[in-house]
């Protein structure tokens, strides 16, 4: 595909900037109505998107519906709740006078999608940005080429590009749309790039949000049922072949259950991707791309030469890109798996005897993405909660923070700046103005 020209998205950012004063004075009713056609529009084109999923790297089309399915739930979120979020909110104030702060549009919104959920990093935020009342360029992954023609599909038979464009292409058309002045950057990807991002955003004094990643940790309390914890766990890997930003890189296990968990963990691997001894590839979600692929069995292959020890997976096929879920054990500091975010279906266990030794790790690193607990005592919960940051937490499940859309997600510091879902992604796409009348 030849990328979009500097020309190009110079002519979309002038046609937004000039559309942003009538978008920021639509009504509930009207962005509700916009809503509803995006979703009508998405929801038209599910075997499409399915296939082009598949096409591009062989993600089941059940994971496909799914995520599909869950932005659709966000968009009537928004549909719902557009005309509550868009009213005056009053603030205490002296007599004879108003106060109030009114949420408006931050005008000219640009979205950085990534390849893993690319429905979740484009569609979704875009329905909060336009139910904010904003004007919109998405760039999505050059990932997902077949994928990313669908995607063309739905914004073009929706919007005029004066509202929402997608635009497509290489790290270069990303490039050129940081050197526009959008007033509100949103991102998801690796910290490394994240940083890019902000420099640039800097230079124009924009916002942005951030969502990055980092190596998320799992902690298992003594005792707790390894059945449920194991299973939560792989399922964690199995889905996108542990692709996603908050799956988790790490567990915490006590040192007199990690026999019990690695015997566990192998066996809900083989019930969720097994079928009477043969792999289920309708199953399995492709490694994205060879590079990434080499980059994990790196990683792999780095820990077992310098120690590391196989405890459940370690099957890897270099012809389909497939990884089983594998957990490794005797991973030290010098591993590059300890220290680099994995993004693939590998993930390795720390023993502990003294929860504060595990309490001292996580504070040590960068603030996690996400942390998951297993732990059926308050008193261990709080005790976890109290002495840890993290964007995110989901106790005794997998991902759960993530989907129920009344609660933020996002990072801090290090796996993100900022947050959206539901009314947060609303004020991330908002400006609080504050109003002051004196009667």
């Amino acid at each position: 595909m030849v990328p979009v020209m500097a020309e190009k998205l110079h002519e979309i950012f002038e046609k937004q900037s000039k559309y942003q004063w009538i978008a920021r004075k639509s009504t509930a009713k009207q962005r509700a109505d916009k809503l509803t056609r995006l979703k009508e529009a998405v929801l038209n084109r599910m075997e499409c998107f399915a296939n082009a999923a598949n096409q591009d790297f062989m993600i089941p089309a059940s994971t496909v519906q799914n995520q599909i399915y869950s932005v659709i739930h966000a968009i009537d979120y928004a549909i719902e709740n557009v005309a509550q979020w868009m009213k005056p909110e009053p603030v205490e104030n002296p007599q004879d006078s108003e106060a109030y702060i009114l949420y408006e549009a931050r005008g000219r919104v640009c979205i950085f999608g990534t390849w893993n959920s690319p429905m979740s990093v484009t569609i979704h935020p875009l329905a909060e940005a336009l139910a904010a009342g904003n004007c919109v360029v998405i760039k999505p992954s050059e990932f997902n080429p077949n994928y990313n023609k669908v995607l063309q599909e739905v914004i073009e038979s929706v919007f005029d590009e004066q509202e929402v464009a997608l635009v497509q292409g290489e790290a270069d058309v990303s490039e050129q749309l940081l050197k526009l002045p959008f007033d509100h950057f949103f991102f998801t990807g690796s910290p490394r790039v994240g940083k890019i991002v902000m420099r640039e955003a800097a230079n124009h004094l924009a916002a942005v949000t951030l969502e990055l990643g980092g190596k998320s940790p799992a902690i298992i309390e003594k005792g707790y049922d390894l059945v449920k914890a194991a299973q939560n766990l792989v399922f964690g890997k199995v889905l996108m072949g542990g692709q996603f930003c908050i799956s988790p890189d790490y567990i915490f296990v006590h040192e007199d259950d990690v026999a019990t968990l690695a015997e566990t963990y192998c066996q809900m691997t083989v019930n969720m991707l097994y079928n009477e001894g043969e792999i289920r590839l309708e199953e399995r979600t492709q490694i994205v791309n060879e590079q990434h692929y080499k980059r994990i069995k790196n990683l792999y292959e780095d820990a077992l030469a310098k120690g590391a020890v196989i405890l459940s997976g370690g099957t890897f096929d270099d012809e389909y890109r497939l990884i089983e879920p594998t957990l490794l054990g005797g991973v030290t500091r010098e591993m590059l798996i300890a220290e680099e975010e994995i993004f693939g279906p590998l993930t390795f266990v720390h023993t502990y005897t003294d929860i504060n030794d595990v309490l001292h790790y996580i504070q040590s690193n960068p603030k996690p993405l996400a942390l998951y607990m297993f732990s059926d005592q308050e008193d261990f919960q709080q005790q976890i909660l109290a002495s840890t940051s993290s964007g995110g937490v989901t106790i005794n499940g997998i991902f759960m923070h993530n989907v129920h859309l009344p609660l933020p997600f996002g990072g801090v510091n290090n796996s993100g700046i900022g947050s959206f879902h539901g009314i947060h992604g609303f004020k991330t796409f908002s400006h609080n103005r504050a109003i002051y009348k004196v009667n």
